[in-house]
């Protein structure tokens, strides 16, 4: 099966998101958004988001840039007419196949990542999210989905972000430094999020040190934004909500609303303006009239997409050309402060693991860090990621899983077998029991009282038969149960492989041991007779089996590694654990000396498969 993924937007760019998903037939749009870095004419297609955000964005296309093709007002309150609000962590099923839940994803208010899933095939797709938690919202979080892709931002695919503390010391001493020496301070925000957190450092920091400087924020869409937090206190971080009642930290005694009349105003002062990115409205504003003077500052806390005046100002450019009539001298101070909602690199890791996903995609990011993220991601959790650009189509093959039923008694029979060497190990637990019982061979008898070493997560083998009947669910059967029930005898499966060593190599690694044995005893190596050793006729290696040692040194290992958990035999010239022989070659075999053969039943393939392992890692220098 397959997952088609389109970006029309945000493919290796950041804005204008947009990305179509085509899962189990069925085709997904996520998101529809638009570029703040570009003025050409824009087909929106109405969209079910949030109003204040719709409404902000519409204030700023029609009424500050003059675009008249655009929605109204109106719209938007048709549009909200027709959304279906969805909790957290509720699961709605859009139709019979098509099933949604929402998780919390920081950020902002009110933002959610979405997990989808259509049959078997499942994706998760984040938006914009936070894996820190700041002053006012907690952190994104996700249950073990293990979604076949995770679709997800990238907007700081290469930044790992300082101590949220120092950043918050340093902007505050920035603001603090400004207004001391009466400047004026310009902070562009946009109208959810960064606002409500900054204004919540600040407020704070204006209350202990007692500061009479105005502090202000544009008014009305920040004022509701603000509204809409108290309202939904929930959304909140836990310190919030616990001080809710004593106080609500979004009623501001500092902060005031904005107005323009203050542009004109003498002294120095504080104000949060939207947009964020200085490309338009009140920010955009202010900045062209205090942009002249080095007294005041400009402090950018987020991203700012290139083409924007927020770009330009973070690049240093000291001349910005606003419009064809307008050219701005840049001579105030510029701090770049990041105090950004997105997750920094070490979050988006820490998402892919929190997920488990298979595959990542990796949208809403500029192309040459999204890279670096890529070879990153698939050295760590070694799974494929891609970067796909705008208008390219990527395919992704998921698995298909078929579901099984087992039966009852092959899964205790596996149980069993799991717990035998506990069993082996801790013979006092099974004191209670009779003889008798201990021949019986039921499950109940045999398993009383061992606990499995089975843990739910587990990936384990279990063999067994599978039995497909018209019209019934396919099932997995112990073997000797299903050939009784169609009248055929078992048969036996049995396969052996050689290992084979370096004899010499061996040979001399135990010169070597007992010369320093001899060392270690009489602290002269001239004790050692080794010319006697080298003498014909006299070597005191001359009888020595290689073989025989070599399957000494494996019964030591193995002892070591899974006597703990599977009783181990040992006879003259072989060791046995269940069917699984390790022995050293007879007259009659058609393997040669130097070398140990290994066979066992197919039902301990992977019993096997383990001693194999051991066998290989202690031979491995001989």
């Amino acid at each position: 099966m397959t997952i088609q993924i389109v970006p029309l937007g945000a493919g290796q760019d950041v804005g204008r998101s947009c990305i179509l998903v085509t899962i189990g037939g069925k085709n997904i749009m996520l998101d529809c958004g638009m570029h703040m870095g570009f003025n050409g004419k824009v087909l929106q297609r109405v969209q079910a988001i949030c109003p204040i955000l719709l409404e902000d964005y519409r204030k700023i296309t029609v009424e500050k840039k003059g675009e008249r093709n655009f929605f109204t007002s109106q719209n938007i309150k048709d549009c909200m007419k027709k959304v279906i609000a969805v909790n957290l962590h509720q699961t709605i099923m859009v139709d019979d196949d098509l099933e949604i839940c929402a998780y919390y994803a920081g950020h902002v208010l009110g933002a959610a990542m979405f997990y989808i899933r259509v049959g078997e095939e499942s994706l998760v797709y984040t938006g914009d999210y936070n894996m820190t938690p700041d002053r006012h919202l907690g952190s994104a979080w996700i249950d073990k989905v293990r979604p076949d892709v995770l679709i997800t931002e990238s907007t700081y695919a290469t930044t790992i972000r300082d101590s949220k503390r120092s950043r918050e010391r340093d902007f505050l001493k920035k603001v603090h430094d400004c207004v001391a020496e009466g400047g004026n301070v310009i902070i562009p925000v946009f109208a959810l999020g960064r606002a409500q957190e900054l204004c919540i450092l600040i407020e704070t920091y204006w209350e202990r040190m007692d500061l009479k400087v105005p502090i202000y924020f544009s008014a009305g869409l920040t004022e509701k934004a603000n509204h809409f937090y108290r309202l939904f206190i929930n959304w909140t971080n836990e310190k919030i909500k616990s001080t809710f009642v004593q106080r609500n930290m979004f009623d501001f005694k500092h902060i005031k609303a904005w107005d323009r009349s203050y542009m004109e105003s003498p002294g120095p002062m504080v104000v949060f303006a939207t947009p964020g990115m200085l490309h338009s409205g009140t920010s955009l504003e202010l900045f062209k009239k205090w942009a002249p003077d080095p007294k005041n500052m400009v402090i950018m806390p987020g991203y700012c997409v290139a083409g924007t005046v927020g770009s330009k100002v973070l690049n240093g450019d000291k001349q910005i050309q606003i419009d064809a009539f307008t050219t701005v001298e840049v001579n105030l101070q510029v701090k770049n402060l990041s105090f950004s909602a997105h997750a920094d690199a070490k979050g988006i890791m820490q998402l892919i693991r929190q997920c488990e996903a298979k595959n990542v995609v990796l949208v809403h990011g500029e192309k040459n860090q999204m890279g670096y993220l890529k070879s990153r991601i698939m050295t760590e959790f070694g799974i494929p990621c891609f970067d796909p650009a705008n208008g390219t189509t990527i395919s992704i093959e998921t698995s298909h899983v078929i579901p099984i039923e087992m039966s009852a008694s092959l899964l205790k029979r596996h149980l069993i077998r799991q717990s035998e060497g506990l069993k082996d190990s801790n013979a006092g637990l099974t004191s209670s029991s009779s003889p008798d019982d201990s021949s019986d061979d039921s499950a109940e008898s045999l398993n009383r009282n061992i606990p499995s070493t089975l843990k739910p997560n587990d990936k384990v083998l279990i063999q067994g038969m599978l039995v497909m009947n018209d019209g019934k669910p396919i099932r997995l059967e112990d073997a000797e149960e299903a050939l009784e029930k169609v009248g055929m005898a078992k048969h036996k499966v049995r396969f052996e492989v050689r290992k084979a060593y370096n004899a010499m190599t061996l040979r001399l690694a135990v010169e070597e041991a007992e010369y320093y044995r001899n060392m270690d005893k009489t602290g002269d190596s001239k004790d050692m007779d080794t010319d006697s050793a080298k003498s014909p006729g006299s070597d005191p290696y001359q009888d020595w089996d290689s073989d025989v040692y070599a399957l000494d040194l494996v019964y030591v290992a193995l002892q070591r590694t899974i006597g703990n958990h599977i009783k181990l035999m040992r006879e003259d010239n072989a060791i046995l654990v269940r069917s699984v022989k390790i022995r050293v070659p007879e007259d009659g075999d058609e393997f040669e000396r130097g070398g140990l053969l290994i066979g066992w039943d197919y039902e301990d393939e992977d019993l096997a498969t383990r001693i194999l392992s051991v066998v290989t890692l202690t031979l491995k220098d001989n």
